[in-house]
């Protein structure tokens, strides 16, 4: 299967590292040569409830015996795309009240410029620096990282940039602005946090000069920061949210959602403001219900913070320069890339799954399912640290 892996399927780096997989269980995933590794990474995020979680499996089971895809987005009502609808505005804060499912969060991203352009009649777009939101033609126009978009140029016009955290950049959102689009928490460039007061100046310097606050909680949504969305730590409220990753149980989905005034705009002149064939669908809808059932009804959330905790007393060391992130988007900050190549690919050789971020190559992603139990994480984390060990005397004989 290897072979055929690489002759036949296009592959997105160099060096990927090629498991091949026989199947997953909560927060294992098991291999073909029958070796068992404890995973760290949760589908990049996406795994919340770890792998073939009994009340997703149910879940998709149910719906696969009622019916699979019957019609386009928007137009036949069904019954789990709905329900997940309206689950997801009463648990936030108004005027979040209507959400667009799509197949992806990069999908949710478009979704979320063309409707912040619709609302305002403005075009310009300020994104942050060193952002990630995916990597389709509109996501990628404010990625905010110029190495991996320049092999793709012309991208979306009249896109500026500021720095996250930077109140002075602040003044360059004006009245020319349609949306400013910032991660809650800037994931690709090391699960960097937002100053305090730095999202409520934001918010309202766009109220001030009448464009849309845009926040992609496409990683830290649902539940992984102790909260079900990472604004809430911050005392506001944005006008576009995006979601995805973690919402899906596995399952291939993302949303954005809005006050039902601005997703109105989407419905007519022009009439199919957006459309997708595959959003909503009922199986991948039924699974991220359940998903958000879960999260919601149970003590996961509170749970995360305590768990995040207990990495941060478990991971010291002097390879470990710094923890960044809250919850379980934690990011283990190394002295050189090399470092944490090393860390990564020995963790792998010794049945611990981690891996990078996408701007920081000295940091290690650390995003296990929020069902992890503290006895998993004290086997990752001491297997973390003899790694470490070897490398650090190495390093310490050179």
């Amino acid at each position: 299967m290897k072979k055929d892996f690489f002759t036949y399927q296009a592959q997105t780096t160099p060096h990927p590292l090629a498991l091949e997989i026989s199947h997953a269980e909560g927060s294992y995933i098991y291999t073909t040569d029958d070796k068992s590794y404890l995973d760290f990474i949760a589908g990049v995020s996406a795994c919340s409830l770890g792998h073939r979680h009994p009340k997703v499996i149910d879940a998709i089971k149910e719906q696969l015996d009622r019916y699979l895809h019957v019609m386009v987005y928007g137009e036949f009502i069904q019954e789990t795309p709905v329900q997940l609808a309206k689950l997801l505005a009463a648990n936030l804060p108004y005027p979040l009240e209507k959400t667009y499912l799509t197949n992806s969060g990069t999908e949710a991203i478009e979704g979320a410029l063309k409707l912040a352009k619709r609302v305002t009649g403005r075009s310009e777009l300020i994104a942050a620096k060193n952002a990630y939101h995916g990597n389709t033609m509109g996501s990628m126009s404010v990625m905010g990282f110029e190495e991996r978009k320049q092999a793709f140029r012309p991208l979306l016009p009249d896109v500026s940039s500021i720095s996250f955290n930077n109140y002075d950049d602040i003044n360059r959102i004006t009245e020319r602005t349609a949306g400013v689009i910032l991660e809650t928490i800037q994931g690709g460039a090391g699960f960097i946090v937002p100053h305090h007061e730095y999202l409520k100046k934001v918010k309202q310097r766009c109220e001030a000069v009448g464009a849309l606050l845009i926040l992609d909680e496409i990683q830290p949504g649902f539940g992984r920061t102790g909260k079900l969305f990472g604004f809430e730590h911050y005392g506001i409220i944005p006008d576009i949210l995006v979601m995805g990753k973690g919402m899906g149980g596995g399952l291939p989905i993302g949303a954005f959602t809005a006050s039902n005034e601005h997703m109105s705009t989407l419905q007519d002149r022009p009439k199919l403001g957006h459309i997708t064939t595959f959003g909503g669908n009922p199986v991948i809808a039924a699974a991220a219900l359940a998903t958000l059932k879960e999260i919601t009804e149970s003590d996961l959330m509170s749970a995360t913070l305590e768990k995040e905790k207990l990495f941060r007393s478990l991971l010291k060391h002097p390879l470990i320069k710094e923890i960044r992130g809250i919850g379980l988007m934690l990011a283990i900050l190394t002295p050189t890339a090399e470092i944490a190549n090393q860390v990564i690919l020995k963790c792998k050789d010794e049945g611990l799954l981690l891996f990078w971020l996408l701007f920081k190559p000295a940091a290690i992603r650390v995003t296990p399912p929020l069902t992890i139990s503290n006895e998993e994480i004290e086997i990752g984390c001491k297997q973390i640290l003899r790694v470490m060990d070897l490398i650090y005397s190495e390093t310490e004989s050179l």
